[in-house]
């Protein structure tokens, strides 16, 4: 009788944890590989972090192992001008968007280092939290991303 209730109250335990865990998934927060367009290897480390309801998103490290990248953002038009690629906000208020599950957007932008160019942004998880999928939007031309959640 102890012994199932023991057991009882292990599984329990453990399909909570396992619960938590999925639904901590089910948010942009934590750190993504971003993926080049053209060849699908991870290019940089981006870590979202979520502050009273808003999203930021912020350049960790290059996965890339060029010499003749960029290193500041010249082109950036704002506060970004001249800073260091590496640790640079790139997304700036994004906010849950009710239209949709697993959707984030409401104004949102995000800025493309490598041309200074920044677009509204709207971004959806996909495949149970596991990627994520980053639109930027100038008019009515988007570019399209999938992102990976990193280990």
């Amino acid at each position: 009788m102890m012994k199932t209730r023991r057991l009882k109250a292990m599984v329990g335990v453990a399909l909570c944890v396992m619960a938590g865990s999925s639904w901590a998934q089910m948010t942009p927060v934590g750190i993504w590989h971003s993926l080049d367009d053209k060849t699908g290897e991870p290019r940089g480390e981006i870590q979202i972090v979520e502050k009273e309801g808003v999203l930021t998103g912020r350049v960790l490290r290059s996965l890339r192992h060029d010499p003749h990248a960029k290193k500041t953002c010249e082109d950036c038009k704002d506060d970004r001008k001249g800073q260091d690629i590496i640790g640079m906000e790139i997304i700036r208020g994004v906010k849950p968007d009710a239209s949709a599950d697993n959707l984030w957007a409401n104004g949102g932008k995000i800025l493309d280092p490598e041309n200074g160019k920044e677009y509204t942004v709207k971004m959806t998880l996909k495949d149970a939290g596991h990627k994520l999928q980053v639109r930027g939007y100038l008019g009515p031309f988007y570019r399209t991303q999938i992102w990976l959640r990193a280990q």
